[in-house]
């Protein structure tokens, strides 16, 4: 520590390159300390009463040279300065150092500045040196930088500029590169900044070669004779050179800026080819492929590309860097070379999968298609070039044995049919032919592949709609009979009725009879739903109503432990359906969603409506564009499971217990939603729940105008009238094939006071109407009977009588017949199966009609 006085505090500090600071001595300070000593043992020698005065006047010495000590570190008089400030070492870094250095205080003074400041600001001497701001006052060239660095100054910042300053007199100007930054951490330190000047002029003109270089390389690139372009990772072009630009008819500015891809330039599936390369971590490949670009237009050229693709060491490929050369001039010039140039194009754009492989599967040779599947599977089948990873481990024995015939030269190897390797389900038919003896010590097989994925979808889709088509058939045809039978039941339980009193011992009998007989027509009309012949009486009306009616039901059926959410749209298009038919729909999938979650869970049941538009987007199988109106009815139970998802619409297919479903819940929805002509699809995930989406026609107002009279006159007919007059007169031809049925229905129609002739089918209705010389009032006859069927009856008998009235009964729907017979052909229709009172009723008001 050294003790320095300053006469005059206000004068400023000298620069560090001016005459240093004088250095504190040890040998003064044990001068002091050994006079002390020897005064205080002359004090000791003359005795303590003497030596008193003497003492009390040293202490007194030292206690005033003690104060003016104090008083002047706290005037600053006497400072206590850091030696290792006053390092000439370190002194003659800084004043030595290349770059000018310079420190200035908050004033912005320069308290310090080395030579190469002094040389790079001009000064002569260290007198007139200047801060940075000084030195390039009026400069417009610099100003703008110093200021920057003069408010990072202020505020304790670092900032670093690069100015170049021009020459005078023809010199060439100088490149500045100017820092500065806070001279230290403490807030004092900070105070002062630090600034550096270096002069960058040559590291400046060494960039610019390089630069100008660069520049005579690129122009070189552009307008070399053959195309080059780059693809990064994600498969976007990232450079193009001029010559391919201009074979391609591009412009260069759509390129580096996300504009075109890789599979844009390159046509059919080459794309393929370029990123199918092995990954080999930290190698460096290049292949040669010849595929054809396609230009702007739509066309294609011929091109051979060298394609070098370098791996990082984690195998993450880098920007690809590929040599194009136009192959259309060989074309013209070399016949053997325009040949290979044909083959190569053929070989890559066949839609066949083509690859040659040796005797362990690995793939020698593929084509772009190839490249494409393998891609497309999965990334084990396409890094480890296996043609055996491509196919399913419950299937690659098949191909491995084919691949083994064809390395033992054996001719008429049958297709394999395996599936594909992947997540998604997905099928392929490979066709496997050997080699020439000689190349087989490298490929032992030729395999072409083709993907049978859709042709097997359209097969599964056409069997499913011909088995279903069949069922359907069955189902309505065991319906047809069963109507009779039921139909002859309830006429029977019908005269029963009225022969007994309900006072009589077996009328409970005679009623139980009656309820299971019409639990039994329930199930027949379920039948009929699913092959979409029953009968329907739709009307138009709003969805949301009809649901909102529901809701108490639905409460009731899907019980407490199940959230019920209906979430219904304003403004509904109205839909013309069966009231009733179209509340079983919903009722059979809330009563199924209810079963799937019996722990509980939440049925959402949401309507809305689609345009054409909307509809056109979803692109569901089979719903042509049109207005609808969608209900979702949505659970969050157990799901369907993926394999029997496509066999819920099936009549007698349950996944419940015996004993706890017919089997014909989601067939019944199925028939009613398609015959009403719409269209239900499910969505499901096994374990989250299950969506079934319906979509009904939207109805128009305009044809409901047209069908108005119609339907009124319908509902009117379809009135009620208690306690009517069902007796009669007249002549009724009976034509029915059933003969116990038969005899039934014209027994009750005889009690009513009418006139029967029976007919067991139409040649017999035909002989009775000539006998009787056409005097028939009325008609009745089934539809479906030997020989000749009701529509044919109808039409044989109008043209003996246009006039005669004429009533269908069947089982089946009245549209299911309907279209046989001509246009705007009149005639009455009962369903089977019907009561006695229903029958003679039906009689009455067709004969009393005009």
């Amino acid at each position: 520590m050294t003790v320095h006085i300053d006469h005059d505090p206000t004068h400023p500090p000298i620069p560090a390159h001016e005459p240093a600071r004088r250095s504190g001595s040890i040998v003064l300070v044990l001068l002091v300390a050994g006079g002390i000593v020897a005064a205080a043992v002359v004090l000791m020698t003359i005795g303590r009463a003497q030596a008193q005065p003497y003492i009390l006047g040293l202490l007194a010495l030292l206690a005033m040279v003690g104060l003016f000590n104090l008083f002047a570190f706290a005037a600053g008089i006497i400072r206590f300065v850091d030696r290792t400030a006053e390092d000439p070492v370190m002194s003659r870094i800084a004043d030595h150092a290349f770059d000018g250095l310079a420190v200035t205080d908050p004033r912005g003074h320069v308290v310090y500045s080395n030579a190469a400041y002094l040389a790079l600001t001009g000064a002569a001497s260290p007198q007139d040196v200047r801060p940075v701001e000084r030195v390039f006052i009026g400069n417009p060239d610099v100003s703008e930088a110093v200021f920057r660095l003069l408010k990072a100054a202020r505020e304790g910042k670092r900032q670093q500029e690069e100015v170049r300053i021009a020459g005078t007199g023809g010199a060439h100007g100088r490149w500045l590169r100017m820092r500065v930054r806070p001279l230290g951490e403490r807030k004092r330190e900070a105070r002062y900044a630090v600034w550096s000047i270096a002069d960058i002029t040559r590291d400046r003109e060494r960039q610019e070669d390089v630069f100008q270089e660069l520049q005579h390389a690129i122009e070189y690139l552009d307008h070399a004779p053959c195309g080059f372009f780059s693809v990064n990772p994600a498969g976007e072009l990232v450079y193009v050179n001029a010559t391919l630009a201009n074979w391609l008819d591009h412009d260069l500015a759509e390129i580096g800026s996300g504009g075109l891809k890789l599979t844009d330039i390159v046509s059919g599936d080459g794309a393929s080819l370029l990123t199918s390369i092995v990954a080999v971590p930290g190698e460096v490949k290049t292949e040669v492929f010849d595929i054809d670009l396609r230009m702007r237009g739509g066309k294609t050229m011929p091109a051979r590309l060298y394609h070098k693709l370098a791996f990082g060491a984690d195998g993450v490929p880098g920007a690809s860097r590929t040599l194009v050369i136009s192959r259309a001039r060989d074309d013209r010039s070399d016949p053997e070379r325009a040949a290979e140039i044909r083959f190569m194009r053929f070989f890559d754009h066949t839609p066949m999968a083509i690859a040659t492989v040796d005797r362990s599967g690995t793939v020698v040779r593929a084509n772009a298609r190839f490249a494409k599947l393998a891609q497309s599977l999965s990334l084990e089948a396409a890094t480890n070039k296996s043609i055996f990873r491509a196919v399913n481990v419950r299937d690659r024995s098949l191909l491995i044995a084919a691949i083994n015939q064809a390395a033992e030269g054996q001719g008429d190897i049958a297709p394999v049919e395996a599936m594909l390797d992947g997540a998604k389900e997905r099928w392929g038919q490979f066709f496997v032919t050997a080699v020439e003896a000689d190349e087989r010590e490298t490929e032992a097989a030729i395999v072409y592949m083709l993907e049978t994925t859709e042709r097997r979808t359209l097969e599964n889709q056409i069997n499913q709609s011909q088995k279903m088509d069949m069922v359907g058939q069955l189902a309505g045809g065991i319906a047809h009979d069963f109507n009779n039978v039921l139909s002859a039941i309830m006429m029977a339980n019908d005269f029963l009725l009225n022969a007994h009193k309900p006072t009589d011992p077996s009328f409970q009998d005679i009623m139980q009879i009656k309820q299971n007989a019409t639990r039994a027509a329930t199930l027949v009309r379920q039948l009929l739903a699913f092959s979409r012949k029953q009968t329907l009486r739709p009307q138009v009306l709003d969805l949301g109503d009809a649901l909102s009616d529901l809701t108490m039901l639905l409460r009731r059926l899907i019980g407490e432990k199940v959230k019920f959410d209906p979430v219904h749209s304003r403004d509904l298009w109205p839909v013309k359906v069966d009231v009733s038919q179209f509340e079983q729909v919903i009722v059979n999938l809330a009563v199924n969603a209810r079963d799937a979650m019996p722990e509980g869970g939440k049925l959402t049941i949401k309507t809305a409506n689609v345009t054409a538009q909307e509809a056109e987007r979803l692109s569901y199988k089979g719903m042509p564009p049109a207005d609808y109106v969608r209900i979702d009815v949505a659970d969050t139970g157990t799901g369907i499971p993926a394999e029997i998802v496509d066999k819920i619409f099936e009549p007698f297919f349950s996944t419940k217990e015996v004993g706890k479903g017919t089997g014909l819940g989601l067939s019944t929805v199925y028939g009613i939603v398609k015959q009403t002509g719409g269209f239900v699809y499910v969505d499901s995930e096994e374990g989250k729940g299950t969506t079934f989406h319906i979509f009904l026609p939207r109805h128009l107002a305009e044809q409901e105008a047209q069908q108005e009279p119609q339907a009124a006159a319908r509902e009117a007919a379809a009135e009620p009238k208690p306690r009517a007059d069902l007796t009669g007169q007249g002549t009724i031809l009976l034509v029915e094939d059933e003969e116990g049925l038969r005899s039934l229905n014209a027994r009750g129609l005889r009690s009513r006071g009418y006139t029967v002739i029976e007919a067991s089918n139409g040649i017999e209705a035909l002989e009775a109407l000539e006998e009787k010389d056409g005097a028939i009032d009325l008609v009745v006859s089934d539809v479906v009977m030997p020989e000749m069927d009701g529509p044919t009856l109808l039409r044989k008998l109008r043209a003996r009588n246009p006039h005669l009235k004429i009533i269908f009964v069947s089982g089946y729907a009245e549209d299911a017949f309907a279209k046989s017979l001509e246009e705007n052909e009149k005639f009455d229709f009962l369903a089977k199966p019907f009561a006695l009172s229903a029958l003679v009723a039906k009689v009455k008001e067709t004969m009393a009609s005009s």
